[in-house]
C-alpha cells in the first residue's frame, strides 16, 4: 500500500529523517497528497490496462464471438535528485548548530519544489535525468482545451466539471493561485456561483475545495519562478498566454510516486579540502500513472475571469 510522505513520516524512527520527510511534505501540496510506493531496484514494471474485452448476448445454441482485452506494459524509471549543501565551520562555531538546520531546511524545500515541478512540466526528452510529468503525459481524451481562441478562452465551470468527469473516481484538483483565486472570486458572484468549500491539511493550513475535490496548489519553484503561469499556448495560434488546471486520481492503482526509499539525509562531516560540514540530500524517486483516466487536463485557460 502506498504511503503519502506525511504518513510515511509516522513510521520512521529516526527523528532527523522523520524531520526530513515532514519538510518535504510541507513545501509542496502535491508532496502532501500524493502516495508513494516503494519499489526494488531502479525500475518498476507494470501492465495498463487500455480496451476492455468484448461481451454479448447469444440465442440459444449460438455461440459467443471470442474477444480478450488489451494491456499494454509499460515501465516506470526512479531518478535521482538532490543535492549537497556546506555550511562553513566558523558560521557554526559562531552562530550555532542551529545555522547548519535552517540551511539544511532551505535544501529540502528547494528539492520538493523542483520535483514538484517536474511532476506538473517534467520531460525526459529535455532533461534524460528527470521524469515525464503530468503535461508530457495526458494526450487524447484526457487532454482538452477551453476554447479555440488564440491566447486561451476563459475557464467556464461547465469545462472544469467536464474536467472531473474525464477522471475515474477523481481526488484533488491542480492549479495556480491565481485560478484558485478566480474560482473563489466566482463563487461570490451570483450570475456564475461555483461551490467552494474550505478544510484544514495534515498541517491545520486552510485548504479551498472545489465540489468537494480539495485544490492542491501549485505555486513558485526553486528559482521563485510561477510553475503553472499563464505561459502556455492554447490549442490554436502561437500566443504563449493560457494556463491548465488539472484533475486526478491519487491513490493504489491510480496515480502514484515511486520511490526505492524515503528521502534520505546524509551528514558527511567535516570535509578535507576546505572548513566545511557538508549535508547530502539525496532520494530516488518517479512517477507512475497506472490507470488511463488517472489524470486529465484542461489547457487553454485565458486570465480572465470564469463565466458559468
Amino acid at each position: 500500500m502506498a504511503l503519502t510522505l506525511v504518513e510515511a513520516a509516522k513510521r520512521t524512527q529516526y527523528q532527523i529523517q522523520r524531520a526530513i520527510i515532514e519538510m518535504y511534505a510541507r513545501s509542496s501540496d502535491i508532496m502532501m497528497a500524493l502516495p508513494f510506493m516503494d519499489i526494488t531496484g531502479n525500475a518498476y514494471r507494470y501492465v495498463r490496462e487500455e480496451t476492455l474485452p468484448g461481451v454479448g448476448f447469444r440465442g440459444v445454441n449460438e455461440g459467443y464471438t471470442e474477444s480478450t482485452g488489451v494491456l499494454n506494459p509499460e515501465t516506470e524509471s526512479l531518478v535521482i535528485a538532490g543535492g549537497d549543501l556546506d555550511v562553513d565551520k566558523f558560521i557554526v562555531s559562531t552562530m550555532g548548530e542551529d545555522h547548519r538546520a535552517v540551511q539544511e531546511a532551505m535544501k529540502v524545500k528547494a528539492l520538493a519544489l523542483a520535483w514538484t515541478k517536474q511532476f506538473v512540466k517534467g520531460s525526459a526528452t529535455t532533461d534524460p535525468r528527470g521524469f515525464d510529468g503530468l503535461q508530457v503525459r495526458l494526450v487524447g481524451d484526457q487532454l482538452f482545451y477551453a476554447g479555440t481562441t488564440d491566447g486561451g478562452d476563459a475557464l467556464s465551470l461547465a469545462k472544469l466539471d467536464e474536467l472531473i468527469d474525464r477522471v475515474e473516481n477523481p481526488t484533488h484538483l491542480i492549479m495556480s493561485k491565481s485560478m484558485r483565486r478566480r474560482l473563489t472570486t466566482a463563487a461570490r458572484t451570483y450570475s456564475v456561483g461555483g461551490f467552494i468549500t474550505w478544510d484544514v491539511d495534515a498541517f491545520g493550513r486552510k485548504i479551498a475545495q472545489y465540489n468537494d475535490l480539495p485544490i492542491l496548489i501549485v505555486d513558485k519553484d526553486q528559482n521563485g519562478d510561477d510553475i503553472l503561469a499563464f505561459d502556455e499556448v492554447a490549442s490554436t495560434g502561437s500566443t504563449a498566454k493560457a494556463t491548465s488546471i488539472y484533475c486526478v486520481s491519487m491513490g493504489d492503482g491510480m496515480l502514484e510516486g515511486i520511490q526505492n526509499s524515503d528521502p534520505v539525509v546524509t551528514d558527511l562531516g567535516e570535509l578535507e579540502t576546505k572548513p566545511c560540514y557538508r549535508t547530502r540530500v539525496e532520494w530516488y524517486s518517479g512517477l507512475a500513472v497506472f490507470h488511463g483516466r488517472a489524470a486529465a487536463r484542461l489547457a487553454g485557460i485565458s486570465n480572465a475571469a470564469v463565466t458559468a
